[in-house]
C-alpha cells in the first residue's frame, strides 16, 4: 500500500458559542475557509475542546432549531448530552457514546447538557460532525441511532497495548453499527503509550484524524492535542503512532461529488431547495418541539 501523505496539520481556529452549551472550534468549513465540498461527505465539523462548566440548574444547550439535507453525528468524550426532535426521538449520550441523527427531510431538534450533569457540573468534551446527504436521500425521514460505547465494533490492535471502537464502516476487519447513506468510516483510536495503529482508508475518500487527547505521529506528521490532520487523496495506508498515549477519531468517506447549497441549519443541492425549507418551516412541516 501507498502511504498517504498529509496536506496539514491544523490547530484549532478560535472559539465560539454555540448556544450557552457548546463552546466549539469550526475547523471546517469556516475555520480554514475550505471550500464547501473538500471534506465531502463531511461538510462542518465542530469541536468543543475541553471546558469545565461550572453546576447549574438549567442545562446549558441549544434550544429548538430546524434542519434538512444532512445527519447530525456527536461525539461524546467527557460529559452528557441529551436530544429531544420533533420526530419524537430523544436520547442521552454519555462519554464513548455517538449520537447520529438524520435531518432528512426536516426536522426541529434542542440538545443541551443532560441535567444531572449540569446539576454537578463537569468537564464537556464533544465534537459534533455534518454529514451531507446525497440528494436522492435528501428528504427520506428523520431517523435517530444513540450509539453506546460498548455496541460499537472494538478490536484490540497488534501493538497488545490499544484498541479501536468502530462506530461506521469498515476499519481493522470489523463493521460499526451505525447506519449511513454513503459510505462513511468513523471510528475512535486510543493508543497507550508507546502504541502503533496501522490501518488503510481508501484513497479516493476524503479523510480527517483529529487528536481529541494526548499527542501522535500521524504518517511522520506531529499532531499536537486537539490538532486536526488533513489527508491528501493519494494513498491509503495509516500509521500513527504516540509515545505519550493519545485518543484519536478518524473521519473518512466517499465524495458526494454533487452541488451544494448551503445555508444556515440547511444544506440542500440547490438555493430554491434552500427556500423551500424555510418556507416549510414556516409552514409547520417540520413538525412542532416544545423549547
Amino acid at each position: 500500500m501507498t502511504k498517504r501523505s498529509v496536506e496539514a496539520v491544523l490547530a484549532p481556529p478560535a472559539p465560539h458559542m454555540v448556544g450557552d452549551g457548546f463552546r466549539v472550534h469550526n475547523f471546517f468549513p469556516g475555520g480554514y475557509n475550505m471550500e464547501q465540498d473538500r471534506l465531502s461527505p463531511f461538510f462542518m465539523l465542530d469541536y468543543n475542546a475541553p471546558v469545565d462548566f461550572g453546576p447549574r440548574e438549567e442545562p446549558r444547550g441549544v434550544g429548538v432549531h430546524p434542519h434538512r439535507g444532512f445527519e447530525t453525528v456527536t461525539f461524546a468524550f467527557q460529559g452528557s448530552v441529551a436530544h429531544h426532535d420533533s420526530a419524537g426521538h430523544s436520547g442521552v449520550i454519555n462519554a464513548g457514546d455517538v449520537q447520529w441523527m438524520t435531518a432528512g427531510s426536516g426536522v426541529l431538534h434542542k440538545e443541551y447538557h443532560e441535567r444531572e450533569f449540569s446539576r454537578k457540573g463537569g468537564v464537556f468534551h464533544m465534537a459534533q460532525l455534518w454529514v451531507n446527504l446525497p440528494a436522492k436521500h435528501k428528504m427520506e425521514a428523520p431517523r435517530y441511532q444513540g450509539i453506546k460505547r460498548d455496541e460499537m465494533a472494538q478490536v484490540q490492535l497488534p501493538d497488545g497495548k490499544s484498541e479501536v471502537r468502530v462506530v461506521a464502516g469498515s476499519l481493522f476487519g470489523v463493521t460499526g453499527p451505525a447506519k449511513t447513506w454513503s459510505p462513511v468510516i468513523a471510528a475512535v483510536l486510543d493508543l497507550t503509550a508507546g502504541g502503533e495503529a496501522r490501518f488503510n482508508l481508501p484513497a479516493s475518500y476524503n479523510s480527517v484524524v483529529l487528536v481529541v487527547k494526548g499527542a501522535a505521529s500521524v504518517n511522520g506528521h506531529d499532531a499536537p492535542t486537539d490538532n486536526l490532520v488533513v489527508f491528501r487523496n493519494d494513498g491509503e495506508e495509516v500509521v500513527v503512532t504516540s509515545s505519550i498515549g493519545a485518543t484519536l477519531l478518524v473521519l473518512s468517506g466517499e465524495p458526494l461529488n454533487e452541488p451544494i447549497a448551503a445555508y444556515g441549519p440547511f444544506v440542500m443541492n440547490t438555493y430554491d431547495e434552500i427556500k423551500q425549507a424555510f418556507a416549510d418551516v414556516s409552514a409547520g412541516k417540520f413538525g412542532v418541539l416544545e423549547d
